[in-house]
């Protein structure tokens, strides 16, 4: 294990192994080797921090956010501390959600790629563990569980901090104290967020602790994800003109943050062992279809540096990322800023100044990965130093982004964050003013931009293209009409989410009732129908070095246990069907009207619930179980008779559902809140009859389809096999025929 090879086999991300002059392929060692155990310097992450240090610093000096306050001054410990903490808390969130997306998708998880070669003899097996953990997924697993840790502390710490920042009391150690600030924490919405947010920190860390599988790993990162919740629910903006557009922006924009930042830290602490890789991985299809030194590596049989194929999986999440950050970034202060004149304000000169860092880094990454990359697939350069070119300058450039950002977090923005105190019924209940009274140009022309939806819907969209344009590009084919599909139900889904069906479904029962019946049972027809997976499994390359990539995430949630239970039919059928009265004859009905994320949860999961059952019925998506025609029509005919029943039972009710929501909007035009109710169920009714219709005509002619198709398989079977099987069968009632005579 002395020998650099060893040292260098130990430290590489490919699962197969490099290969020996003499053709033999050298296991990699767990340990890791030298180079593995030393890590990274410590003047990398103290860089970084240092720039988060002095951007926050300067930032606050600027704003004068941390100046003694005139009334109910906390003391210099709250005011300094608080936006400290926040941004030591903020840097362990980020590190730790980042390193998990590299340790689920960029490095290998095992030494031997997660192949199983067969049955090994015990020496083998003590000399290569066939299931050791790779070096560089241990490392990365074990920086995420350390940053969850201050993670966890941090939010404490901002937990406490907060409530003396609020109270205007200094931190105390007396009873009263703690007391108050427990109710606090269980009483007040900004403290009830931020107790989730390090309950949130705490259960992630446990996990990261207590598991090692990469489907783990995701569930963390999925639940650390809900922390990313709570800081844009808490950094909210009711004051504003458009309190979802703040909320999701700001969510998206923390989003893009964790997973490019994180993700440069994770590559920044394996840097050493992954730059002392001298192994190869076969150069990625992709690549192949690309121009200059790819097409003459593709020609040649070669294959990159192992290092080169890791930093060009994390460019491309870089990028997404990159656009992510920068647009919702955008958003967020137009909705903060109320006017052009205001970006002279200290505010405004804080968000500019986040813009042009914002912009550095972009141009930063574009450049060094355009002249970094191609130099290592052609060994130009060593792995050390792309390394460093490729992260340590965007490190830096994003430390002091996240410190400015930390202090913009507590600043006043020019937009009073709010209510006022003459406010409307209708701004009280939605934080937006009662729209006029509906027409049919105002809900063509009226938009109000979710743009949770609308970062999904563009993600949704340029994917699928990407995927078609891949597809072509090696001579496949794809039915135009699929495509068409697709891209109308993505515009259907943009209408449903921000245009003027949205607006109103706030407001009346009956638009609302529209907006559900349109995500559960029209748009989800025209998704199913594109056949998204297919395609994107027909376009994405299987990776060959034990990584897993967008196509083996796909193909493990297909064939995994909860893609069986949810595609199954009688439960696609009875979550059709049941999510209806759970909806609308429960209180969840309330919480989903009140609240951010109910709301954004019943539109989720209403598309969700259509497309499993459209899915069901009529897809071509490769599923686990797909019932018989017969069976198909039978489910669809019970679901209709279901939904009818639930709308004929809401257009007779005579008792208002959420009357303190509905009721009290303060409406002047219209029906009344009651005869908009029965409109509603009414339309429940008359919509859920098309689209079943519809759907028993396409499983009608796909029952059709398929009985021609097995028809001519038959035919050709027959033919090839000169009427085998039918001499066969007339042998036999033959013998039969000669036995009854006898």
């Amino acid at each position: 294990m002395s020998s650099t090879a060893d040292t260098t086999a130990a430290a590489s991300g490919e699962t197969g192994s490099r290969t020996s002059p003499g053709g033999d392929r050298a296991r990699p060692s767990p340990s890791g080797g030298a180079d593995a155990r030393h890590g990274l310097s410590p003047w990398w992450p103290a860089a970084a921090l240092l720039a988060l240090l002095a951007g926050l610093i300067g930032a606050l000096a600027f704003s004068g956010a941390a100046a003694p306050q005139e009334v109910a001054d906390p003391g210099a410990l709250v005011r300094w501390g608080l936006p400290i903490a926040e941004a030591v808390r903020d840097v362990g969130l980020v590190v730790a959600l980042g390193s998990i997306l590299v340790a689920i998708s960029v490095v290998p998880h095992r030494l031997d790629g997660g192949r199983r070669a067969g049955p090994r003899s015990a020496r083998q097996r003590e000399q290569a563990p066939q299931d050791a953990e790779h070096p560089l997924f241990a490392r990365t697993v074990g920086l995420a569980g350390a940053a969850s840790v201050v993670w966890t502390v941090a939010s404490v710490v901002v937990l406490i901090l907060t409530y003396a920042d609020v109270s205007g009391v200094p931190v105390s150690a007396s009873s009263d104290y703690t007391r108050q600030l427990v109710s606090f924490a269980t009483e007040i919405p900004t403290g009830q967020a931020l107790a989730v947010g390090a309950i949130v920190a705490a259960v992630t860390t446990t996990m990261l602790f207590g598991l090692r599988s990469r489907l783990g790993l995701a569930a963390a990162l999925a639940i650390g994800c809900i922390g990313i919740v709570t800081m844009a629910l808490n950094g909210h903006s009711a004051g504003g003109d458009d309190h979802m557009g703040a909320v999701n922006s700001l969510g998206l924009h923390l989003l893009g943050v964790c997973l490019w930042a994180g993700g440069l830290a994770a590559l920044a602490w394996i840097s050493r062992p992954l730059a002392a890789d001298t192994t190869t991985t076969p150069l990625p299809i992709g690549s192949r279809l690309r121009r200059g030194a790819d097409a003459q590596h593709a020609a040649k049989g070669r294959r990159v540096p192992t290092i080169a194929v890791v930093l060009r999986r994390f460019s491309a999440v870089a990028l997404w990322c990159y656009v992510l950050v920068l647009a919702s970034g955008i958003i967020n202060a137009g909705v903060r800023i109320g006017s052009w004149t205001q970006l002279t304000s200290d505010y405004g000169i804080l968000v500019l100044v986040k813009v042009i860092l914002t912009l550095l880094v972009g141009v930063a990454g574009l450049m060094h990965r355009r002249a970094v990359i191609p130099a290592l697939d052609e060994g130009r350069i060593s792995g050390r130093r792309a390394v460093w070119q490729v992260v340590l300058g965007e490190l830096v450039l994003m430390g002091a982004l996240i410190g400015v950002a930390v202090a913009l977090g507590n600043s006043a923005p020019p937009v009073p964050e709010e209510l006022a105190d003459d406010a409307s019924p209708a701004r009280v209940l939605t934080f937006y003013e009662l729209p006029p009274e509906p027409t049919a140009a105002g809900l063509l022309t009226m938009w109000r931009f979710d743009w949770l939806w609308v970062a999904i819907i563009a993600t949704l969209g340029l994917s699928y293209g990407w995927a078609l344009w891949k597809v072509s590009r090696v001579g496949g084919r794809w039915s135009p009409l699929r495509a068409v599909s697709w891209y109308v139900g993505l515009a259907l889904l943009m209408y449903a989410t921000s245009g003027g069906l949205a607006i109103y479904a706030r407001v009346l029962f009956s638009a609302h009732m529209v907006e559900h019946m349109s995500l559960t049972m029209i748009i989800p027809v025209f998704l199913v129908l594109g056949s998204p997976v297919t395609l994107l499994l027909r376009a994405l390359e299987p990776r060959q070095d034990g990584t897993r990539g967008p196509r083996e995430w796909i193909l493990r949630l297909v064939h995994s246990t909860w893609g069986r239970v949810v595609t199954h039919p009688i439960f696609a059928g009875v979550n059709f069907a049941a999510s209806i009265v759970i909806f609308y004859f429960t209180p969840l009905l309330g919480i989903t009207l009140r609240t951010h994320v109910g709301h954004e949860f019943m539109m989720a999961h209403f598309l969700f619930t259509g497309y499993m059952f459209a899915l069901v019925l009529v897809g071509q998506d490769p599923i686990p179980y797909r019932p018989a025609h017969f069976m198909r029509l039978v489910l669809l005919i019970a679901t209709m008779v279901y939904h009818a029943f639930v709308g004929v039972t809401i257009m007779g009710m005579d008792t208002l559902l959420e009357a303190s929501w509905f009721g009290n909007m303060g409406r002047g035009w219209g029906p009344s809140a009651i005869e908009d109710q029965q409109i509603g169920g009414a339309l429940m009714w008359g919509i859920g009859e098309l689209p079943t219709a519809l759907l028993a005509v396409v499983v009608a002619i796909q029952w059709a389809l398929h009985g021609r198709r097995e028809n001519r398989r038959v035919d050709r079977e027959a033919e090839r096999t000169d009427d085998a099987e039918l001499e066969a069968y007339n042998a036999m009632m033959q013998d039969l025929a000669e036995r009854d005579r006898r």
